[in-house]
């Protein structure tokens, strides 16, 4: 399945972009609301760790991208929340690589209903799940990470798998052909069988 990818948002420098404007990289999409009070905040700081902990470069092996579903947040929310978590970054993330975007609420419902993310109003806030969704260069959903922790290697293989191997040194292709994905555990295991075959 794809995401719409003629869908218009608006980014941290209130600036209109396209989502076919991300397309040609994998992309790592986390869907968030910019003043969650509880778990948004938590899942962003694990994006932040991960992607630290990558072997790839943002901007140039893959494209992370961070939207809101809050219809009523505004590019200026997006900003501060961009630069306090790039300012948390240890290995230096080019601001122009990721992008924190904001939308009106029928465009972040066709995106949110593409991908299968369900939230819900709860007073000011939201009921909503957490995780990463990564996408392929052209926007076809590879795979989902849920939770508020992630391990390199899977982001790294997911990616891989999301590029179709073509991100990453050669030993990587020889990574991805000895695990497989483990639906139920979430993670990527190695496969014994792919190896003694």
């Amino acid at each position: 399945k794809f995401i719409p990818t003629d869908l218009t948002f608006k980014n941290s420098d209130g600036k209109a972009v396209n989502l076919k404007d991300f397309l040609g990289k994998p992309i790592v999409l986390s869907l968030v609301y910019y003043h969650c009070p509880t778990v948004c905040r938590p899942l962003m700081r694990a994006k932040v760790d991960v992607l630290d902990r990558l072997d790839l470069v943002a901007g140039k092996d893959y494209t992370p991208i961070t939207v809101s579903f809050n219809e009523r947040e505004l590019p200026e929310n997006a900003k501060t929340v961009k630069d306090h978590f790039l300012a948390t970054s240890k290995k230096p993330i080019d601001p122009k690589s990721w992008s924190f975007l904001t939308g009106d609420k029928d465009t972040i419902k066709k995106l949110t209903d593409a991908v299968g993310f369900f939230y819900k109003r709860d007073g000011e806030d939201f009921i909503h799940p957490t995780g990463l969704i990564m996408l392929s260069a052209e926007g076809k959903i590879t795979r989902y990470f849920n939770g508020l922790a992630f391990l390199p290697f899977d982001v790294k293989l997911g990616l891989l798998e999301a590029g179709e191997g073509k991100v990453g040194p050669t030993i990587s292709k020889i990574l991805l052909f000895c695990f497989r994905y483990d639906p139920e555990g979430k993670r990527y295991v190695f496969d014994i069988l792919k190896v003694t075959a």
